[in-house]
């Protein structure tokens, strides 16, 4: 069923005063707010249907848990998605864990990959290197040892 909510609030752009200032506004100089339009008052309207059970989603073939960054396809057949990691969509609809070693290993290492799959579990070793980005880490071109070392570890 589809609800709709309507109220007048407070703009928060502009905290109701109808005038904006950013940061390039400053010794007393501000702007009209372009949310409210200088009214101070913000119309919301939402509307949303009832959640009845998670829908399913055409043309998917496979899930990942995150995202770390990388462009996730078969790239003109170059890759194929199962390369990244990832399980069947079938089985992740059905609930199922993600399996051991679904990381996107061959593309991240286990830093990477942890900082945004579940950052409590992103490994802090000594051996890590920045330099300024995961991939340029000194050992980043052997991360196979590293993902070892992960399988060991986790």
């Amino acid at each position: 069923m589809n609800h709709i909510i309507e109220f007048d609030e407070q703009c928060k752009p502009c905290k109701g005063t109808g005038l904006y200032v950013g940061m390039a506004e400053y010794d007393g100089a501000a702007v009209v707010c372009h949310t409210c339009k200088g009214t101070g008052l913000h119309h919301v309207k939402i509307e949303y249907n009832d959640f009845t059970g998670r829908k399913e989603r055409l043309n998917i073939k496979r899930v990942f848990e995150t995202n770390p960054g990388i462009g996730v396809g078969e790239g003109k057949q170059r890759f194929s998605l199962s390369d990244f990691g990832g399980m069947p969509y079938k089985e992740w609809l059905q609930g199922l864990p993600f399996p051991k070693k679904s990381e996107m290993r061959k593309f991240t290492c286990p830093a990477w990959w942890y900082q945004s799959a579940d950052y409590d579990l992103k490994p802090n070793w000594d051996k890590c290197g920045w330099g300024g980005s995961f991939s340029g880490c000194k050992h980043f071109h052997e991360k196979d040892k590293c993902w070892e070392q992960w399988d060991c570890t986790a």
